[in-house]
């Protein structure tokens, strides 16, 4: 089953690109660029929800659906 959890991207001024998120406590993930980034993110995820899963502590995270809206961010 897929879940869902939003994450906050911003570019900090070294240039880089950092992920949290309010959905999983303690994710942080930076990269070189947006991509690496949420590669990052998607795996500390589920190192993080893999160890909560293990200490028997529990994130509600939404479920997808069969249609959802995704940000599309375009430089123009």
């Amino acid at each position: 089953m897929e879940q869902i959890a939003n994450l906050h991207i911003e570019k900090l001024p070294e240039g880089v690109y950092l992920a949290t998120s309010d959905d999983i406590p303690g994710l942080i993930a930076q990269g070189r660029t947006i991509t690496e980034t949420l590669e990052i993110a998607r795996d500390v995820a589920k190192k993080l929800l893999e160890a909560q899963a293990e200490r028997h502590q529990q994130v509600h995270l939404a479920t997808t659906q069969d249609s959802f809206d995704y940000p599309l961010i375009l430089g123009l």
